[in-house]
């Protein structure tokens, strides 16, 4: 008896391409939204800095354990069942940490949550890859803009639902009821498939691989390092009021996403490799004009030139990794994510190692001189 074929997967389109920016979004929001919630579960539990530091490692243990196990389930699965599980993962964290008052429950939220971010953020990417080929056009600048867009929208909201007068629990319901929304209109048209790809479900990244993962080890560590040392930096060595030391990841956060939702033209005038160069020239220079001016004015204009410079290497590097074929991609593209992730989590902890032994513009200018090593190898990727 001859076997019936199995049917070719559908060629993704405009709508596959929609869903692909609502599950960004969804990212984005989900992880945005555990913010403001930071210092109630701070008090709740009555925990110092030091403790509430080593929880929020087991957010980060959850995400790095998750995104390779979700590339390989979504390889055999689809990225739409391993999406829609991550999501719910997250919804199902989000009012245990808006609630619970104990440690060892925390760290099991914590994870939970961290999981589910991990799922959501490595499964998406490979979504995205598999869209963007599709369609013939650069189109991953404006999928990781959403992500940007979902992390303002979702910082901003839970804030505001708390300031008026929400409890923590009731705004993480809103946050759920949106998040919930927002899959019910990606859901039908996320690829009911993953990667194509053969291969081993995990293998150590390799070649051109590891390379580009640690180039986006760099640039997220510069993006870590704004986000936890910035206020730190401008309240304590420039005399910006501690209200408005937030400004510096404000001006990183806005010139980000307005470069990444504009990034898929300027891909395309310019090509990968000058997006890389000329960015990482760029947050080179603003990272040290932030770092060496004694203005704290021309320091917002520093994290400015940052998040303008670092918009749109990462989504450049996850394009490159669709087209090589070293490694298959649904382990590729967690590979990258999870490498990017560990520098996100690895920059305040190395960032404050080395001001504990020299000063915080010192480590500020190791990382400067670490994104010049990534405009350099703009030219030697050559994507």
């Amino acid at each position: 008896m001859t076997a019936i074929p199995t049917p070719a997967p559908v060629v993704p389109g405009r709508l596959e391409q929609m869903s692909t920016r609502i599950a960004f979004f969804i990212a984005g929001f989900g992880i945005a939204a555990w913010a403001p919630l930071v210092p109630y579960a701070k008090a709740r539990a009555q925990l110092n800095e030091g403790t509430l530091g080593l929880l929020l490692l087991c957010l980060g243990m959850g995400s790095i354990i998750a995104m390779p196990v979700a590339g390989a389930l979504a390889s055999r699965y689809g990225c739409r069942r391993v999406l829609t599980a991550g999501t719910i993962m997250i919804c199902l964290a989000l009012p245990m940490l808006a609630t619970v008052s104990s440690i060892l429950l925390l760290m099991a939220g914590l994870f939970l949550f961290g999981a589910g971010l991990g799922t959501v953020d490595s499964t998406v990417n490979l979504q995205a890859v598999i869209v963007e080929r599709a369609s013939g056009k650069t189109m991953m600048s404006g999928f990781h803009g959403l992500f940007s867009l979902g992390g303002i929208v979702g910082a901003a909201g839970v804030a505001g639902l708390l300031g008026l007068g929400l409890s923590p629990l009731q705004a993480t319901l809103v946050v759920i009821v949106i998040m919930a929304a927002a899959l019910l209109k990606a859901g039908p048209h996320l690829l009911p498939y993953g990667s194509e790809s053969s291969g081993p479900a995990f293998a150590v990244p390799h070649g051109v691989v590891m390379f580009i993962g640690c180039l986006c080890f760099i640039v997220f560590l510069a993006e870590g390092a704004v986000l936890d040392w910035s206020a730190v930096f401008l309240s304590a060595e420039r005399g910006l009021d501690e209200a408005y030391a937030g400004l510096g990841y404000a001006a990183f956060a806005l010139t980000m996403t307005a470069g990444r939702l504009t990034g898929d033209a300027i891909v395309r005038r310019l090509g990968a490799t000058r997006v890389i160069v000329i960015g990482g020239a760029l947050a080179t220079a603003g990272m040290l004009l932030a770092t060496l001016s004694p203005a704290w004015e021309t320091a917002l204009l520093g994290y400015a030139l940052v998040g303008a410079g670092c918009s749109n290497i990462v989504p450049v590097l996850y394009t490159a990794v669709g087209k090589q074929k070293v490694m298959p991609e649904h382990i590729a593209v967690p590979a990258i994510t999870t490498l990017g992730y560990a520098g996100i989590l690895a920059g305040p902890a190395v960032i404050g190692f080395i001001a504990h032994g020299s000063s915080l513009s010192t480590a500020f200018v190791l990382i400067a001189m670490l994104l010049a090593g990534v405009a350099i190898s703009g030219k030697v990727l050559n994507v």
